[in-house]
């Protein structure tokens, strides 16, 4: 077994504890349906973390020509990991048997939490890259980062539903147009 394969093993769990997380987030919202007030931001950014974790799974295969890993090296993959982790435990509520499920106060009683931790992910994306390969990613794909970790500070900072309304749109159709432009098969 190579190093690759031997550390996507841990890898593919956080992610895959991730998308758990979600998913069962999901189930827990069609359980509860009768006592829902839905909220159609936190619902969309729930969607929109899927995509993002899966993303991360696919560009990590490119990963696989890298022989000498580092424990550094090895760290900075994983501390991107584990904010799309805890990111999934936030995007939707835990849902009792009882009592009233409310998204919109549930997403703005963890707004800051989530985007804050989406701009260390971020942040650590750009890490990863300087770590590993001493430079930062390719002009598009530092841009995209870059107007996320922004949109992110905007979005931990302020409550104004507006702004987190314009939001969902927007990082729906770049994160699409990033996926399609730089990450559409694998090399």
């Amino acid at each position: 077994m190579d190093a690759f394969s031997y550390l996507s093993v841990l890898l593919s769990i956080i992610l895959g504890l991730a998308i758990t997380q979600v998913l069962q987030g999901f189930r827990g919202l069609m359980l509860a349906r009768t006592r829902l007030h839905a909220y159609w931001p936190c619902i969309s950014w729930a969607v929109l973390l899927l995509v993002i974790d899966v993303q991360v799974w696919w560009a990590m295969y490119d990963l696989r020509f890298r022989h000498d890993w580092s424990f550094v090296g090895f760290a900075v993959v994983l501390a991107q990991t584990v904010p799309l982790y805890l990111m999934a435990g936030l995007v939707l509520p835990d849902i009792g048997i009882e009592g009233q499920v409310d998204l919109r106060t549930h997403y703005y009683a963890n707004h800051r939490w989530f985007f804050a931790i989406l701009g260390l992910m971020l942040v650590t994306s750009i890490a990863k890259q300087l770590v590993l390969f001493g430079n930062l990613p390719a002009l598009l794909d530092l841009g995209v980062q870059l107007i996320f970790l922004i949109a992110a500070v905007i979005a931990a900072s302020t409550s104004r539903e507006w702004f987190h309304k314009a939001l969902v749109p927007f990082s729906a159709v770049t994160i699409a147009a990033y996926i399609a432009v730089l990450f559409p098969y694998l090399h």
